[in-house]
């Protein structure tokens, strides 16, 4: 089975006096289109450093990230982004900030059909009636809602999300991971999240990549998610194998991720669900 995205022997050092000091050493894995793949390990262990390498913004010291039959080589449209602040223009309005990246991405279309793109999103997001709003008239929340909003609206070929809810309240992260998750569902755009929250990889993602700890972390573990899609939190929790998941990940975490990893089970096809009907209703903003 061929696979859309493919990181090879991946590896990020920075060299000292003492000689390279090696971050993430023969990281490999695959990934299947419109997959949704959690990273998840300690703080320090070179998630986000995979994750910027993937978006061409952290040169790749050795080995290759290979995504629609192409190499990644620098940074490129056809890879979205969400950091864990939007770091929006604060003199654009949101829609300006959106509009940003679709211009130079869709030139050749016409200024009406980029206005609406930018709607659209903005729209879907939740932000209908604020997307003439200056950051500074925006809730934090509201702000990633800007940078969701303005990744999807690019159509990459590949989402990267840095921790995009790490800085939020737990009200309002529950309700951005449930945008996200519907934005997902109707673009079927393939994934890659960084997260150090367990329930949140279990509840957004298909599989979950479990790293050991730096220095030369690689992968230790990946755990496939077998809850159906569409996804309910409240369905999700009370799913027989949800405790027995998070206790596995809440483990390796403890244990496994300061040990030499133990052998991974052979990856298993991903079988992507059809997506259901999608409601045309805008999903309700928050601030």
């Amino acid at each position: 089975m061929s696979h859309y995205v493919e990181f090879s022997q991946l590896t990020k050092s920075y060299p000292t006096a003492r000689g390279p000091a090696v971050i993430v050493k023969d990281f490999n894995l695959k990934i299947s289109r419109g997959e949704f793949v959690a990273l998840i390990g300690h703080s320090g262990c070179g998630k986000s450093t995979v994750l910027s390498m993937v978006a061409g913004l952290s040169e790749i010291t050795s080995g290759a990230i290979v995504l629609a039959g192409k190499e990644v080589v620098g940074a490129g449209p056809d890879r979205g982004v969400v950091f864990q602040s939007p770091a929006l223009l604060p003199w654009m309005t949101a829609f300006e900030n959106v509009m940003l990246g679709i211009d130079q991405v869709f030139y050749t279309a016409a200024r009406a059909e980029r206005r609406q793109i930018a709607e659209y999103y903005l729209s879907i997001v939740g932000l209908g009636e604020s997307m003439h709003k200056r950051p500074a008239e925006l809730s934090q929340g509201m702000r990633q809602r800007v940078g969701i909003a303005r990744a999807f609206a690019l159509s990459p070929k590949m989402l990267l999300l840095d921790e995009p809810f790490g800085m939020l309240d737990s009200l309002t992260r529950f309700e951005l991971q449930q945008v996200l998750l519907e934005l997902w569902r109707r673009e079927k755009i393939t994934a890659l999240m960084v997260t150090h929250d367990v329930d949140e990889a279990l509840f957004l993602s298909d599989r979950i990549v479990c790293m050991t700890d730096g220095p030369e972390a690689e992968v230790g573990d990946i755990l496939h998610v077998p809850f159906p899609r569409p996804r309910e939190r409240q369905a999700v929790m009370e799913h027989p194998d949800y405790y027995n998941l998070r206790e596995h990940l809440i483990e390796f975490l403890e244990i496994h991720a300061h040990k030499t990893p133990h052998p991974i089970e052979a990856e298993k096809p991903h079988q992507p669900t059809a997506p259901p009907e999608i409601p045309s209703a805008p999903i309700a903003a928050v601030s």
